[in-house]
C-alpha cells in the first residue's frame, strides 16, 4: 500500500496520504512484535528478552498503536471535508495541512510511548521476571513489579481514556457532519457513492476501536490474563494484516491502481 500510493500519481490525494502513514504504522506496530514472538514460539532453549529489548518493544508499540488511533481519527475529518465540500477539498486539505496534522499525530504518539515506557521501567522488580505474554506489555510488567503501581494504572486509564475519548469524538462528530451532508445530496447515486467512500474506514474504525475498548476498559472483575493475551494478539497482528486487505478490496481507485502497477511492470 506504501509503496502504491507513492509510485500511482492517482493517489497522491489527502487520503491516501493518510492511509499511506496508517499501512506505515500497520507495519511497524506488527514488526515490532510479531518477528520476536514467532522467534520464541519456534524456539525451546532461549527465550529470554533484555531490559533494554524489552523497553524499546514496549516503547514501539504503544508509539505506533497510538499513532494508529489518531490516524483514524484525521481520516475521518478528510471524508467529511471530501464530502461536505467537495470543490473546496484541495484547498481546505492542503499538503501543508495534511504535513502538520501527520507531524502532530507522530509527535503525540512518541510523547504517550515514552511516558508509558518510562514509568513502566522505573518499578522494581524483584521477584520472577517470566512474563506470562507474547510480548512487553504494560499490564502484565505490571504483575511482575513488587513496587506500587497506582500511578500506573492511574496514567494508563488517563491517558488511554483521553485518546480514546478524543479520537472516537472526533469520528462521531465528523460522521454525524458527513450524515447531514449525504442528505442534501438529491441524488441516491451520488449518495450512495458519497458513503461509499466512508464503508472502509469505517470497518477499519469499527474493528481497532472495538478492540482498544475491550483490551483497556473492560471492568477489573473481568479480567483474564489469558483473554487479554488473545486480544493483544488480535490488535498487533491481525488487524494491522487486516487494514491493507480492507482498504484494497474495498476501493475501486485502490483495485485500478494495482492493475495499473501490474501492467507497468508487465509491460
Amino acid at each position: 500500500m506504501i509503496m502504491l500510493v507513492r509510485v500511482d500519481t492517482q493517489l497522491h490525494t489527502p487520503m491516501y496520504f493518510f492511509l499511506s502513514h496508517l499501512s506505515f504504522s500497520d507495519l511497524c506496530s506488527s514488526s515490532a512484535v510479531g518477528p520476536r514472538m514467532l522467534a520464541d514460539l519456534f524456539t525451546q532453549k532461549n527465550r529470554s528478552i533484555p531490559f533494554v529489548g524489552c523497553a524499546l518493544q514496549l516503547f514501539f508499540l504503544y508509539m505506533f498503536v497510538d499513532i494508529e488511533c489518531l490516524l483514524l481519527a484525521v481520516m475521518a475529518f478528510d471524508r467529511y471535508k471530501a464530502i461536505s465540500s467537495p470543490l473546496l477539498y484541495t484547498v481546505d486539505m492542503s499538503s501543508r495541512l495534511c504535513s502538520v496534522l501527520v507531524a502532530s499525530v507522530y509527535l503525540l504518539g512518541v510523547a504517550d510511548s515514552v511516558i508509558h515506557t518510562s514509568l513502566a521501567f522505573h518499578l522494581c522488580f524483584c521477584g520472577s521476571n517470566e512474563i506470562n505474554h507474547f510480548f512487553c506489555d504494560v499490564p502484565p510488567l505490571l504483575l511482575l513489579s513488587c513496587s506500587d503501581t497506582q500511578v500506573n494504572e492511574l496514567v494508563i486509564f488517563t491517558i488511554f481514556g483521553f485518546i480514546e475519548l478524543s479520537t472516537i469524538s472526533g469520528v462521531l462528530i465528523s460522521y454525524c457532519y458527513i450524515i447531514l451532508s449525504v442528505l442534501k445530496i438529491r441524488s441516491a447515486k451520488r449518495r450512495f457513492k458519497a458513503f461509499s467512500t466512508c464503508a472502509s474506514h469505517l470497518t477499519a474504525v469499527s474493528v481497532f476501536q472495538g478492540t482498544m475498548l475491550f483490551m483497556y476498559f473492560r471492568p477489573s472483575s473481568a479480567y483474564s490474563l489469558d483473554q487479554d493475551k488473545m486480544t493483544s494478539l488480535f490488535y498487533t497482528l491481525v488487524i494491522p494484516t487486516l487494514n491493507p486487505l480492507i482498504y484494497s478490496l474495498r476501493n475501486k481507485d485502490v483495485k485500478e491502481a494495482i492493475k495499473r502497477l501490474k501492467n507497468k511492470i508487465f509491460s
